[in-house]
């Protein structure tokens, strides 16, 4: 990146930010003068764009974020490609939370600079990078065929050109008490949510004797994105976000029977604690369940190993299931995980491409298994010997990816999906009805659309 352009993007942010004087809350202090946060945040990141100019012309430019053991893994794996291919990669590190990595790409692209050549991108983020015209067609370039159809389908080809492959897969699972299923005589795991409760209120019932903290089932009802995926998934296939004529609904029936039921695990059954809809969240879930303190939990697969490892008080009891289905539905897992993609505006595509390729071949996605317990997103790893030995829910987790489906793959999703976490939360509240609190998710959501002349 040009100095001149570094110049243009600092002063553009500067502007805007300056405009938009924060609350006090929202402020820091820094060499006596008054901030806001966003303002500190916005300027880190523009100093990380400016300082990651290449020192090689024709290197790659690579940005993912994580937690430290994985960008170590990313750096061996760069070291491998510039052995093998000659190309050298120089790996910008983004920060771990989701959101602060989604606007530290956000920035170079909105300006069109050439870095970072190649990027991960959540999956909520795909439709709002292609829409944008972010991302450099793929389609013809690279073999889909090892790869979940349905994911290649319905999240990476947009507006017919695949944009991105899947590089992680991720999705909801039901984790259970093998061993407290056995002593109340419960033969496997349920199959639906009306056998969820009614066993969760029998094992609660047995476990509360001795353990008065003991809950049924544990999931994530905070006011997040982990709210609205596990709606989808007691909504089942049927359910979720309604599309009809270019509009988004979910005051659909089946929405508010699910919506109910959630309401009712926390306020009838009494089988989820009331602290569901103000501090679950994925971790808070986790570690309830690994305390020994609740028969299900609903989370992503990342809990598995931590559930496995030693000092947890469920190691070895612990099942793992797809999550239930409402009646007459099918189970439907919320798709989760990252995918790669090449910037449009990369000056070395070429270069990009190859370093795509070489991280969702056969056996690079085998590393991110075998040493990060990443689950791949190739589907022809979901019955590699070597794979299943290390980590055998993956026989699972493949039928549940082949099902899953994904959040709107849609420019504006992240506006609609603030508006539903909302809105559902309300409801778990008990501050409104699920009716009027999904009716009034929907008008909300009609004026959104409308201002981006939509519907």
């Amino acid at each position: 990146m040009t100095l001149p352009v570094a110049q243009k993007l600092f002063l553009s942010a500067w502007s805007t930010l300056l405009s938009d004087s924060g609350s006090p809350s929202t402020r820091v202090w820094v060499r006596d003068q008054v901030w806001p946060t966003r303002v500190v945040g916005i300027l880190f990141v523009l100093f990380l764009v400016v300082g990651c100019t290449r020192t090689d012309s024709r290197s790659v430019v690579f940005a993912v974020g994580g937690a430290p053991v994985e960008l170590i893994f990313w750096q061996n794996l760069i070291g491998d490609f510039e052995s093998e291919s000659g190309i050298s990669v120089e790996m910008v590190r983004r920060p771990t939370d989701s959101s602060q990595q989604r606007q530290s790409l956000l920035i170079p692209l909105k300006a069109g600079l050439s870095d970072p050549d190649v990027f991960l991108m959540d999956v909520a983020w795909v439709g709002l990078f292609a829409a944008a015209g972010w991302l450099e067609p793929l389609g013809g370039k690279v073999e889909v065929s090892p790869f979940f159809p349905n994911v290649v389908n319905e999240v990476d080809t947009v507006g017919g050109q695949l944009v991105a492959l899947p590089v992680y897969m991720d999705g909801g699972l039901l984790f259970y008490r093998k061993d407290l299923l056995r002593e109340a005589g419960i033969a496997r795991p349920p199959g639906t949510w009306e056998d969820l409760v009614s066993s969760a209120v029998k094992v609660q019932r047995r476990q509360r004797i001795d353990n008065p903290n003991f809950f049924g089932f544990v999931w994530t009802g905070s006011q997040y994105e982990g709210l609205v995926t596990v709606f989808m998934e007691f909504a089942g296939s049927t359910g979720g976000f309604v599309r009809t004529s270019g509009k988004i609904r979910l005051a659909s029936p089946g929405n508010i029977q699910a919506l109910t039921l959630m309401c009712d695990l926390i306020w009838r059954e009494k089988i989820s604690p009331p602290s569901t809809y103000t501090t679950m969240k994925e971790e808070e879930v986790r570690r309830y369940f690994q305390a020994g303190d609740a028969l299900y939990e609903r989370n992503w697969p990342y809990a598995w190993a931590l559930h496995q490892a030693e000092g947890s008080m469920v190691k070895g009891s612990t099942g793992v299931a797809p999550v239930p289905a409402p009646r007459g539905s099918r189970s439907v897992s919320t798709l989760g995980g990252f995918h790669i993609g090449v910037s449009r505006y990369s000056d070395v595509k070429a270069e990009a491409l190859a370093f795509v390729k070489f991280v969702t071949r056969y056996e690079s996605q085998k590393r991110l298994v075998l040493n990060l317990g990443w689950n791949p997103g190739r589907q022809d790893l979901y019955e590699d010997p070597a794979v299943l030995a290390v980590a055998p829910h993956l026989r699972t987790l493949r039928e549940v990816f082949q099902k899953a489906r994904p959040r709107p793959v849609v420019p504006y999703y992240t506006q609609i999906s603030e508006i539903v976490q909302r809105h559902l939360n309300r409801a778990l509240a008990n501050e409104v009805s699920p009716e009027a609190a999904l009716a009034d998710a929907d008008r909300e959501i009609a004026g959104l659309l409308a201002r981006y002349e939509l519907n």
